[in-house]
């Protein structure tokens, strides 16, 4: 999780100087597979809605490819959602990026992780988000409450209701201190929960209590 931490400026410039993101605008990003599951269509609904009742620029990367993608891009089109691929000479609001490798990257030019699953196991895009200081905007289902701190570095909503996860992410879009309140406690958060020094520690603490049994 360290890298999540590491060289965020110079990453953060040179993401989003590849994608030609304005200093400006506010990215949100959601990674993952663009599978049924991961329902895109609620995020992309969600986005409709911040456009009718923000002032903010905002951009919004769709980051993974999967069997998905030609019904999102015809549901972005139904909500008149402007959208272009990573190779675009010139981006629109949306920006598909298929697969990227350095999540750590996309993590330090995006301003809000997003995640709209029906249902989850244990996240890993949300602990890698909350490594880079980035608040999260989800539904909460699955296992995701044991990842984030609910109200703290993630606002949650229940499945598949589009207003309040709209509402929710229009929040974070719309108020600067906020933003900045849960990323500052995002780091700590996971650092002291699923940095490998703690798995490290547990398991040296339970190799020495097994020690000490088999010498009663």
């Amino acid at each position: 999780l360290q890298k999540f931490q590491d060289n965020q400026v110079e990453k953060r410039n040179s993401f989003r100087k590849r994608y030609g993101i304005k200093e400006d605008e506010l990215v949100i990003s959601i990674i993952g597979r663009l599978v049924m599951i991961k329902n895109h269509g609620l995020f992309l609904e969600a986005i409709h809605h911040i456009r009718q009742h923000t002032s903010k620029k905002i951009r919004v990367l769709i980051v993974g490819d999967g069997a998905e993608r030609k019904s999102i891009e015809e549901k972005a089109k139904h909500l008149q959602l402007e959208f272009s691929d990573g190779d675009a000479k010139e981006f629109k609001l949306i920006t598909f990026t298929s697969w990227l490798k350095d999540i750590d990257v996309v993590c330090a030019g995006s301003d809000i992780i997003a995640l709209t699953s029906f249902d989850e196991g244990t996240p890993v895009s949300l602990i890698e988000a909350q490594a880079a200081n980035k608040p999260i905007v989800s539904t909460n289902v699955g296992g995701i409450e044991n990842v984030v701190i609910p109200g703290q570095t993630a606002l949650l909503s229940k499945n598949n209701e589009m207003l309040p996860y709209a509402e929710n992410l229009l929040r974070v879009v719309n108020d600067d201190a906020l933003r900045a309140s849960m990323a500052e406690k995002g780091w700590e958060h996971v650092k002291n929960k699923f940095h490998f020094t703690r798995l490290v520690n547990d398991m040296r603490t339970s190799y020495l209590q097994s020690l000490s049994d088999y010498r009663i």
